[in-house]
C-alpha cells in the first residue's frame, strides 16, 4: 500500500511539475529578433545578430573599420563582435513605440580585430601587426519600415597590440545599412 501511494504521489507531483513548465512558458518570452543580418552602406560589410534571450544578442560582423588609440590609427578590414543586452524594450513598448528589428538602445561588450594585411592605412610604428579592441559600449539601433537600419555605439576599450604597443583608446561605431531579414511585426513602424 505504502508502494501504490509513493508511486501515486511521484505521478501526481510530476504531473504538477510539467503543468507549471508549460505554464511557465506560455507563448515565447524572447522579444529580440531571432536572427537578422544587415548590409552596411556607409561602412561597407556585412553583419548578423542572433538573439539569445529575452532581450539580448551576440553580433558579429566584417567590414571597414578606423581603430584610433595613444599609439596612432589603422584603417582597413576589421572582424566584429559583440554581446549587446537592450535595457528599454518594455519601456518603448508601453509607449507604442517600434522595437521590430531590435529597436532600442542597448549596453554591451565588444571585440574587434585588424589583421595587418587588411589594414589599408596606418600611422602605428611596425610592420606586421594585429590589433584588437576589447571594451564596453553603449548604442542605440533603429530600424525602420523598409529595412533601413541606423545603429549608432561608442565606448572606451583597451586596444591589444600584437606586433604593435597596446593602449587604450575611444570606440565609435557609426552603421547605416539595410536589414536583409524579414523582421517581426511589433508596433508601429518609425516614419
Amino acid at each position: 500500500m505504502k508502494k501504490l501511494l509513493c508511486c501515486a504521489l511521484l505521478l501526481c507531483s510530476a504531473t504538477f511539475l510539467s503543468a507549471q513548465r508549460s505554464l511557465e512558458k506560455g507563448p515565447k518570452t524572447k522579444i529580440v529578433e531571432p536572427a537578422q543580418v544587415r548590409f552596411n552602406l556607409l561602412t561597407p560589410g556585412v553583419d548578423i545578430e542572433i538573439g539569445i534571450a529575452k532581450n539580448q544578442t551576440v553580433f558579429g560582423g566584417l567590414g571597414l573599420g578606423f581603430a584610433y588609440y595613444e599609439e596612432g590609427y589603422a584603417f582597413g578590414l576589421a572582424l566584429n563582435a559583440e554581446y549587446r543586452y537592450y535595457y528599454n524594450f518594455k519601456k518603448r513598448i508601453r509607449q507604442n513605440k517600434v522595437i521590430a528589428g531590435n529597436s532600442g538602445n542597448y549596453i554591451g561588450a565588444a571585440r574587434a580585430i585588424f589583421f595587418d594585411p587588411l589594414i589599408l592605412a596606418t600611422n602605428i610604428p611596425g610592420n606586421d601587426f594585429n590589433i584588437g579592441y576589447y571594451g564596453a559600449i553603449y548604442g542605440i539601433q533603429r530600424t525602420f519600415k523598409k529595412g533601413l537600419n541606423i545603429d549608432i555605439s561608442s565606448g572606451v576599450g583597451y586596444y591589444l597590440g600584437d606586433g604593435a604597443l597596446s593602449g587604450i583608446g575611444p570606440i565609435l561605431n557609426v552603421k547605416i545599412g539595410w536589414i536583409a531579414t524579414k523582421r517581426k511585426s511589433k508596433g508601429i513602424y518609425h516614419k
